[in-house]
């Protein structure tokens, strides 16, 4: 084995220069990089759930993230990895703070907390760093910025189910391809409202769009979140009440399986491609990561419409192997907002009002979601294990 492939293998383990800082409760205990080509991996090991906030986002040379509810211990600093020529950790208040100081022009491309598991004992905080320029300098004292670089905002893509030739499932007098697409436009003129969002439809009038189509759009957007509007069907008439569908670990092995296909998967992933083997493991930990990042908003989905008085399923977060939440790096859920079979469901869906007060519902959702995109992302109970950094 080549020394890279060994490097990337085992992800880089680098542990800081003076080493771990085990001590009292609620401390930064270590970071960790995982380097190969253009990106970066930043594991810190937190003793206790924490949540971050970006107040240098690379502009300058340096990324700055404060955790809240962890101390520094006897403080961190050492030499980095990749993209990281050198890190430092000490105290913010009443928490941390973590600067990575960049052997290159770099931006932030991800962040998530995981929570303690796969033998894992503690949680970790992982910084996903992008190369975006040359190298950099070095010098006595980088110039900061006055602001943080603001971020993009977030990028929703609604998917409005079936259309066009596929008119979905029928109820008496209403198909669902009508509903999912009143309902689509109804969300994204709520989002658009907040002024939060961007927004993007898989479609916006009555026209067929390919399953797998609809999981590239999202892909190719760069989508932060998918969301696919449904109405349900079945064989009971007096069964009614919303549901959340996530990724099945079923679907996880065939989302692996349909990406993996051909000999330039890994480049579609954005992924090293000097390793298979590496490249499913990489592969692996985002799709976790994606996972729960869905199973997350599920949740919080489910919360807020049924605070609505909307009637949800007995089991409201299922699981399956559904082809649009197949994409292993965009959060995704599939939304039954409803039995269109059952006369009460398909009236209030049919309903503009109710279905205006069910999508409010949903983007108070998706703005819990992100507004605590920092929160412990652990899976629903039909879900599998975490990946571990």
């Amino acid at each position: 084995m080549t020394a890279l492939a060994f490097v990337v293998m085992c992800t880089v383990v680098l542990f800081a220069t003076r080493g771990l800082a085990w001590g009292s409760s609620g401390e930064v205990l270590g970071i960790r990089f995982g380097a190969d080509g253009d990106r970066t991996r930043v594991v810190i090991d937190l003793e206790k759930s924490a949540q971050g906030r970006v107040i240098d986002a690379g502009a300058d040379g340096r990324v700055t993230v404060a955790l809240s509810g962890v101390a520094t211990g006897r403080g961190l600093d050492g030499g980095g990895s990749g993209l990281v020529r050198s890190f430092r950790v000490d105290a913010n208040g009443g928490g941390s703070r973590v600067q990575l100081e960049l052997a290159r022009g770099s931006e932030i491309e991800r962040r998530f907390l995981l929570p303690p598991g796969d033998g894992v004992p503690h949680f970790r905080y992982v910084i996903d760093l992008k190369a975006t320029g040359a190298a950099i300098t070095p010098t006595r004292a980088a110039p900061r910025a006055t602001e943080p670089r603001r971020a993009e905002k977030p990028l929703i893509v609604i998917d409005a189910g079936h259309g066009g030739r596929d008119p979905g499932a029928a109820g008496a007098n209403v198909r669902e391809k009508t509903i999912t697409l009143a309902a689509a436009l109804a969300l994204k003129a709520e989002l658009e409202r907040t002024g939060k969002y961007r927004v993007h439809m898989t479609r916006s009038d009555d026209s067929y769009v390919d399953l797998n189509r609809r999981v590239t759009i999202a892909r190719q957007a760069n989508a932060d979140l998918f969301i696919s509007l449904h109405a349900d069907a079945g064989s009971d008439p007096a069964i009614r009440g919303a549901s959340v569908y996530t990724l099945s670990e079923q679907g996880a092995g065939r989302a692996v399986r349909e990406f993996t296909r051909g000999d330039n998967w890994h480049r579609d992933l954005h992924l090293p491609g000097r390793d298979p083997s590496v490249d499913r493991i990489l592969l692996d930990m985002t799709q976790r990561a994606t996972q729960n990042r869905s199973a997350q908003f599920a949740r919080v989905l489910l919360t807020h419409l049924e605070a609505t008085d909307r009637p949800l399923l007995r089991r409201s977060h299922r699981d399956a192997g559904l082809a649009v939440l197949l994409a292993p790096d965009v959060p995704a859920v599939l939304l039954e907002m409803g039995f269109i079979t059952n006369a009460e469901d398909e009236r209030a869906l049919s309903d503009e009002r109710v279905r205006r007060r069910m999508m409010k519902a949903v983007a108070d959702g998706i703005d819990r979601y992100f507004s605590q995109p920092q929160a412990p992302l652990m899976m629903a109970s039909s879900g599998g294990a975490m990946g571990q950094p």
